[in-house]
């Protein structure tokens, strides 16, 4: 394999690892979004329950219905 070959195979490698690396990004981004997202959800229903308190309708301590 002469310098030229190698250098067209190596541009080529490059150009894959580059639209791949991208891939990954974009995949890497929408999942951080999402997770920021889920993380926002949780602490709004984390705050509702600490606001309801003890409204669940059951104590704590109480046995489950079917005992």
């Amino acid at each position: 394999m002469n310098l030229e070959e190698r250098m067209m195979e190596l541009e080529s490698r490059q150009a894959f690892q580059d639209d791949t690396i991208q891939a990954l990004n974009d995949v890497l981004v929408t999942q951080q979004r999402a997770l920021e997202r889920m993380q926002l959800q949780m602490a709004a229903l984390i705050k509702r329950q600490d606001e309801m308190g003890g409204q669940g309708g059951f104590e704590e301590d109480a046995p489950p219905p079917h005992y």
